[in-house]
């Protein structure tokens, strides 16, 4: 019997040792409804026969076993959509592949009493089978991996968000134990290490948000007005200031730096070049930001002399969740001070603006990155 009219013939059968399968992954008590344990399981079977019986070229079967981009999988499929409920019942992605391997295995176990003398036509049969069903394994796949990041930025949006509020009572309590009527050297030291550690924990807080919006599709918005940069970097610095104290920072200015800019932005931009730079720098030598005014761009560079930053780490610098590598493994300040989001969003914040970020590394010259940015926004941004 040809495996096409097999399944077609036997497919309770098939599904009932599905549905075996399934309640193994769920937990013992309670017993999930028959509808949740087989799912989209008798479509999926079906679209399997519809692929095997379909005919198909050389060149068609070379390009499904090459696999298809993930912006090319039909989402409106059985598996796809499979795929995405699994994530949203709790399944683990070995589960879910777990499921396909069983399923893969019980069709084959069924089909073995029933199956012709061994012939082209059957090892046809076979080969058709099994690249339909890694192409249904790639779609749920997929569309499991895309739902469980879309949930996990949520849930980073919303966490990041609800952290303000807690942040902003610590950065108030920091600023009343440093007046100089209020309490002791000793509170006012104090007062000093809470104001740092909410100005660091803000600064962790405003990216995690900002990497949140751009992975759920929102992008960063910008609310441009008329700005001079160099009131920009002063009010960078002066964060980065506050929250490495002991880092000298320098700021150089030149020419016209008056654009039509978000103010907000820039300023997150600039200050997470800052931090990056006072984190990596080597003593005694200072962090520079230079800001020049070209004919129709300003140009920012943030320098600082210290371990020199690979080739290949240039490569992914500005990729998310990356942190930097350094050749002698020598850097200021603790690393779990930063979440690997700061230059994503710099890279993130520049794009916005339609400029451009650039990062260099050598003994010589140190670590610099270019930011220029147009005066003016890009006509298709207006």
């Amino acid at each position: 019997m040809k495996l096409s009219l097999f399944i077609t013939t036997y497919m309770e059968d098939i599904l009932v040792a599905w549905d075996v399968f399934a309640k193994t992954l769920f937990p013992v008590s309670p017993t999930p409804p028959p509808l949740l344990l087989r799912d989209h399981a008798r479509e999926i079977l079906q679209e399997l026969v519809l692929d095997i019986e379909q005919h198909q070229t050389a060149a068609q079967q070379k390009e499904k076993s090459e696999g298809q981009p993930d912006h090319e999988v039909d989402r409106k499929s059985a598996a796809a959509i499979h795929g995405t409920l699994r994530q949203a019942s709790g399944f683990s992605l070995i589960q879910l592949t777990a499921e396909y391997r069983a399923l893969r295995a019980t069709v084959f176990r069924l089909w073995a009493p029933h199956m012709a003398p061994f012939t082209p036509e059957v090892f046809m049969d076979i080969t058709r089978f099994n690249e339909a069903m890694d192409q249904a394994l790639a779609e749920s796949v997929v569309t499991y991996s895309e739902n469980a990041d879309r949930t996990r930025d949520t849930f980073l949006a919303i966490l990041g968000h609800d952290l303000r509020s807690p942040l902003s009572t610590m950065t108030m309590a920091g600023s009343y134990l440093t007046r100089a009527a209020v309490g002791s050297d000793g509170t006012r030291l104090m007062g000093a290490r809470v104001a740092r550690s909410a100005a660091t924990m803000t600064a962790m807080v405003n990216d995690l948000l900002e990497y949140a919006r751009t992975q759920l599709g929102g992008g960063i918005p910008l609310a441009r007005r008329w700005e001079n940069l160099h009131d920009i970097c002063q009010a960078a610095l002066d964060d980065a200031q506050a929250g490495h104290p002991d880092c000298p920072f320098e700021l150089q200015a030149s020419g016209d730096l008056f654009g039509a800019f978000d103010r907000a932005r820039l300023q997150q931009l600039v200050s997470n070049l800052l931090n990056n730079a006072a984190q990596y720098r080597a003593d005694p030598h200072p962090v520079v930001l230079t800001a020049h005014g070209e004919a129709d761009a300003v140009r920012l560079e943030v320098r600082n002399l210290g371990p020199v930053i690979p080739a290949q780490s240039l490569q992914a610098i500005f990729d998310p969740l990356v942190q930097l590598a350094v050749e002698d493994g020598q850097q200021k300040g603790a690393p779990s001070s930063s979440l690997g989001l700061g230059l994503f969003i710099a890279r993130e914040i520049t794009s916005s603006h339609g400029g451009k970020i650039s990062a260099a590394s050598s003994a010589a010259s140190g670590t610099v990155f270019t930011v220029l940015l147009p005066r003016m926004p890009p006509t298709d941004a207006l």
